[in-house]
Parts: structure tokens; C-alpha cells; sequence
């Protein structure tokens, strides 16, 4: 009769025989997982999407500053439509601007049912924009332009923005590119801030 020790080194050998029967049989069974680089396809496809909208229907912010000017002073119909989240849209925005956040793109046609429609489209720095026009073109648009740069752009040229705190101001950096960066964390001596972002 076998000790309760011997059997117990039994039942591990086992489980390690078996598991190591799994181990070598399951890659060609299971197929072999493959590495994806991911940021790398993200790249790959917004490439693609850049090279697919025709180059002469993006804008420069100075070109869509006149467009602008001309909506609000009645004299061209078009959509201003303002592509960032709401909460960025409500800290500032173009005067004259429509907002629908880019996740919801799927929307834009209960609102605008035209395919003819002049639309100029843009978000923060046209990272976004570019996805969204793939799926208007797709959708039927087809008088759809895109404002190279976004709203960094603008903020960089020093055109007007407006909120409902402050109306029309313009906003400015000492040193536009040490002040701005995609990666900013306030730093600061804030004691209470009830919904702090990070």
C-alpha cells in the first residue's frame, strides 16, 4: 500500500505530465496567437482614410475663417460642425457652430438630411475628422470639407472662440508650443475640486 505522500507525488506528476502535454499540443490545435501592434494598425487605417479625401477639399483655418465669418453674417449657408465631445465644445467653440461628437456620427443624418449640403467639419486637431468624413462619404455626402488642424489650429492662428461664461474672447499662450501639449496635467496648489478630471 502506497503512502499518502507517494500518492499525493503521483497525482502532481500526473498534473504536470498533462499539463505539459497541453502546452505543447494546444498551439497547433488552438493556433498560435499572433502579436498585433495595434497603434500601429490605428496608424495604418487613418493613413488610409487621409489618402482617400480628396486633398482639395481640406481647408486651411484661414481659409475657414472667411467661411465662418460669411455663415455668421448671413451670407453662406453652411454647417459649422464642431466634431469634439460636448464638454470640450461648451468650454469653447466657434461662434455659429453645430456640435455632434464624432461617436455619434451615426446622427448626423437625422439632422442633416441634404447630401448636398455644405458642411465643414473639424475637431480638435482633425484626428477625428478624418474618421467621420469616411462614413459621410459612405453615407452620401457630397459637399463635405474638413479643416486641416481643428481647433488647435485656430486657437494657434488667434481667431474669436465663445462660451457661455465669457462670451467672445481670444485665447493665447506665452509660448504655444511649450504651453501646449497633448499630454497637459494641471499642477498646482488646488485644495477642492469635486469632479477633477485627473
Amino acid at each position: 500500500m502506497k503512502s499518502k505522500i507517494e500518492r499525493i507525488k503521483n497525482l502532481v506528476g500526473c498534473a504536470v505530465m498533462l499539463a505539459g502535454i497541453f502546452f505543447a499540443i494546444c498551439p497547433l490545435t488552438c493556433g498560435a496567437a499572433e502579436a498585433v501592434d495595434l497603434l500601429a494598425n490605428e496608424k495604418k487605417i487613418f493613413a488610409e482614410f487621409n489618402r482617400d479625401f480628396p486633398a482639395d477639399r481640406i481647408l486651411s483655418v484661414a481659409q475657414f475663417k472667411t467661411i465662418v465669418d460669411e455663415v455668421n453674417a448671413g451670407e453662406r449657408q453652411a454647417y459649422l460642425l464642431d466634431l469634439r465631445s460636448s464638454n470640450e465644445f461648451y468650454t469653447f467653440h466657434i461662434e455659429g457652430a453645430d456640435n455632434i461628437h464624432a461617436g455619434h456620427v451615426y446622427t448626423i443624418p437625422r439632422y442633416i438630411s441634404d447630401p448636398e449640403a455644405e458642411i465643414y467639419i473639424y475637431c480638435r486637431t482633425s484626428h477625428r475628422a478624418f474618421y467621420v468624413a469616411h462614413f459621410l462619404q459612405q453615407y452620401g455626402y457630397r459637399n463635405l470639407r474638413i479643416v486641416k488642424g481643428g481647433m488647435v489650429a485656430w486657437i494657434k492662428a488667434g481667431y474669436p472662440v465663445v462660451n457661455q461664461y465669457m462670451g467672445k474672447f481670444v485665447a493665447s499662450f506665452a509660448d504655444f508650443d511649450r504651453d501646449y501639449s497633448f499630454d497637459y496635467k494641471e499642477t498646482g496648489k488646488y485644495r477642492v475640486r469635486e469632479f477633477h478630471p485627473y
